[in-house]
Parts: C-alpha cells; sequence; structure tokens
C-alpha cells in the first residue's frame, strides 16, 4: 500500500508528490502518457512561464477564474518559495516583461526533468503509460486507484490529472470523470487562454501579421469591457497571441451568455489622435505626390493599408494631396480602433488553460481536499480554477500541488496511527 497516489506527472502532480515525500509519504505518480510534464514542455512557447513576481494580492487578480479561493494556498507557498524552489534544484531564473519568470537557459524541459529528479531522489515512483480508470473508496473514505493493468492500495488520492485543453498533452478531461465518479460536481469546461475566431474578409490579407505594442479592446454590445497591451498575431480563423488569449477569457464567457462582441485594434496606443494626426500630416507632406496607399508604410504594415483605408472609407488609389480633412480625421480614428467582429472562439482541444473543472465548494482551500471523501485532495488545473496569461496557471498548479501533498502526507500519517 502506498501512503499517497497522485494522479497525473503535470506540474501540481510532481509538486504534490515531492511535497508529501518530503514530509515522509511513501508515494506513487501515475501518469497516462509515456512520459511526465508533457503540457509543462510547450508552455510559455517552450519556455515555461512558471510564476509572476507581483504580489500574492496580485496574482489573484489575474487568476478571474476562483482567484480568491488560492489564497490560502498562495500564502503556504508564493512565488517567492517557488524560485527558491527551483534555485535549490539548480534551476536559476529570470524575470521579464509583465513579471513573468522563466528559468534563465529558456528551457522548458529543465523545469520538467528537475521536478522528475527531485521526486524521484526522495523515493517516489513515477509509473506511465498507466491510465487510472477509478478512484477507489471505502466508508466515506479513499482505499485506493484502479488502472487498466492493476489495482493500488492507498491510504489518500490526489486527483491532478489536468483540465481537457491539449489532450494529446495528456490533459484530456479524464480527471473529470474521475472526479464525477465520487460524486463531486464538476462545472462544466469551456476554453480559456483561446484564440478568438472571425469572420472577417479581411484575414486572407492579414493572416500571418504579427502586431508588436498595440493596444485591443473587447467591447460587447457598444460597452468597452476590458483591454490589453502587447503582441498579438493574424490567422487564417482570427487572431492569437499572447494579449488575445489574455483577453479570450473575458471574451469566452460574454459569446456562452450569448452575447455579441467586436475587438478594436489601438495600432498606435503611445500616441494620443491629435498627436498621430500632426504625425500623419508630417507623413503627407512628404508623400504629397503619391497615392495614399503607397503613403502609408511609415505608419503601420504593408499589408494592413488596404484593410484600414477601406475602414476609413478612403479611395486607395487616390493622391495624397487630394485627401481632405475629414478624411485624413477618418484615417486617425481607423488607426486608433480598427475593428474586427469576434464571432466565436477556437475549440477547448486548442486552449492553454480550462476554466472549469471540480467545484471549489465541494474542497478545503487550505488543504486542497475534498469535503466529500476522506484522503482525496485535488490540485492544479483539474480545479475550476483559471487565470490569465503571465505565469498565473503554473504558479496556481504548483501552489495547490504543494498544499496537497502536504496535507494528504499529515493526513495518511494520521490514519496509519
Amino acid at each position: 500500500m502506498y501512503d499517497v497516489i497522485i494522479i497525473g506527472a503535470g506540474p501540481a502532480g510532481l509538486m504534490a508528490g515531492i511535497s508529501a515525500a518530503k514530509s515522509g509519504a511513501g508515494c506513487l505518480v501515475i501518469e497516462h502518457m509515456k512520459d511526465a510534464g508533457r503540457k509543462l514542455l510547450i508552455t510559455g512557447k517552450g519556455r515555461c512561464n512558471i510564476t509572476n513576481v507581483c504580489d500574492v494580492v496580485e496574482i489573484i487578480k489575474n487568476i478571474p477564474g476562483n482567484g480568491v479561493f488560492l489564497n490560502s494556498a498562495l500564502r503556504m507557498f508564493d512565488n517567492r518559495q517557488l524560485m527558491a524552489f527551483f534555485a535549490e534544484l539548480g534551476i536559476a531564473t529570470k524575470v521579464e516583461r509583465g513579471g513573468r519568470v522563466f528559468p534563465a537557459s529558456d528551457k522548458a524541459v529543465d523545469i520538467r526533468n528537475a521536478l522528475v529528479k527531485e521526486f524521484s531522489s526522495l523515493g517516489g515512483k513515477l509509473l506511465v503509460n498507466n491510465k487510472v480508470e477509478e478512484i477507489l473508496t471505502s466508508g466515506g473514505q479513499v482505499a485506493g486507484v484502479k488502472t487498466a493493468k492493476q489495482t493500488f492500495p492507498a491510504k489518500c488520492v490526489i486527483l491532478a490529472s489536468g483540465g481537457a485543453s491539449y489532450p494529446g498533452t495528456g490533459s484530456d478531461g479524464s480527471g473529470f470523470l474521475l472526479a464525477r465518479a465520487v460524486g463531486h460536481t464538476v462545472v462544466e469546461p469551456k476554453a480559456s487562454l483561446v484564440p478568438l475566431v472571425s469572420d472577417s474578409p479581411y484575414l486572407s490579407l492579414l493572416q500571418g501579421l504579427s502586431l508588436r505594442n498595440v493596444r485591443v479592446t473587447i467591447v460587447a454590445e457598444g460597452k468597452e469591457v476590458k483591454n490589453d497591451f502587447g503582441e498579438m498575431l493574424f490567422t487564417h480563423f482570427g487572431f492569437s497571441g499572447p494579449i488575445i488569449l489574455s483577453l479570450s477569457n473575458i471574451a469566452t464567457k460574454i459569446l456562452s451568455a450569448g452575447k455579441k462582441i467586436a475587438m478594436l485594434i489601438d495600432l498606435k496606443p503611445a500616441l494620443q489622435a491629435e498627436v498621430l494626426d500632426a504625425r500623419v500630416q508630417r507623413d503627407f507632406a512628404g508623400y504629397s505626390r503619391k497615392q495614399i496607399k503607397n503613403a502609408l508604410f511609415d505608419l503601420m504594415p504593408k499589408s494592413l493599408v488596404p484593410v484600414v483605408l477601406q475602414e476609413a472609407g478612403i479611395d486607395q488609389d487616390k493622391f495624397v494631396n487630394q485627401i481632405t480633412r475629414e478624411e485624413r480625421g477618418r484615417l486617425v480614428s481607423t488607426v486608433k480602433a480598427l475593428r474586427f467582429n469576434v464571432k466565436g472562439v477556437r475549440p477547448l482541444a486548442e486552449a492553454i488553460v480550462t476554466a472549469g473543472g471540480v467545484n471549489i465548494k465541494e474542497i478545503e482551500p487550505q488543504t486542497m481536499s475534498s469535503k466529500l471523501i476522506a484522503g482525496l485532495y485535488f490540485a492544479g488545473e483539474v480545479i475550476d480554477i483559471d487565470g490569465y496569461t503571465g505565469g498565473f496557471n503554473l504558479q496556481a498548479a504548483f501552489s495547490t500541488g504543494y498544499v496537497a501533498g502536504t496535507a494528504a502526507a499529515q493526513f495518511q500519517s494520521s490514519r496509519g496511527r
């Protein structure tokens, strides 16, 4: 019999195994993929944005999906402790724009390997290619797990199987089925941190175009809802990139409520309209004998020019010295608020993070323990928590994993007496 069995070898599961083993528990991590941490390897474009340097209050603000529930866990194992933990494992970190923390090597595999090595060094056992089919209970308490190959008795079980996004990495939603089977409620999983879909006729012109230092605003029924500054990408289906993913959380919720939304791109957020107008006039003075379609390349990428002119209602073959003040005003307004319709989001399988999961009302926040089954704990994305990009989701995974592992080790010790 194992003291603690962890289902899932992602960041939450490995951290749970490490913290439980450090507390003296005999641990087994079961992973149904052929190796550990597959989703971890693709986070941060393969660089692994492990956390953010902002304080706990700001971390909670950046986890709109039940961030307050994580208050205790984040204070028991915060971002400073996480960075110190990796430093002890020989992983140096660095801080980049927006407080994002990455391994100095820029390699997610270094994070994964360090976690697996530490778990193993503490006596933990990792079993791969083995899918848990059932969490076994007896008399309202955990009794172990059943896999496709055998049954493993255990005093405690930690469910850390991830959400339902990127199923090819192992986060296939199977953890939700396990939780439901033992009586837990699962809030319907939805995509979070996911590209947005548009039916704009301009996408064929803009596909592959990356914009830096722009501000994107989500508008719902005429009202500005949320905006973000940074980088975005046009795709064949719509929009992606860091700020699009951050805004997708609120976009998904609005769309799910049956409301229509649009997206406004400020191509020159550093310039007020009056300053931008003066800039345009200077450009016009230098290109007065050119057609307008050939006079805006200093202001924006070439592929955007026909789109902006069309939206501004300006004949692209018109010469610059023929452009009226009113037309120039429309041009400036369009540059400051280029509008695109948003009709949906990409499928849940393409989302970076899953919104939804095991209902937090059924989980004790100080220990991550089930309020329904003694000896059952939860960690990571299987819980109904989701945050913005910037390291917040991984911090939540590590914090809940640490708390669940520590609490499970203490609980199994008391059961053994």
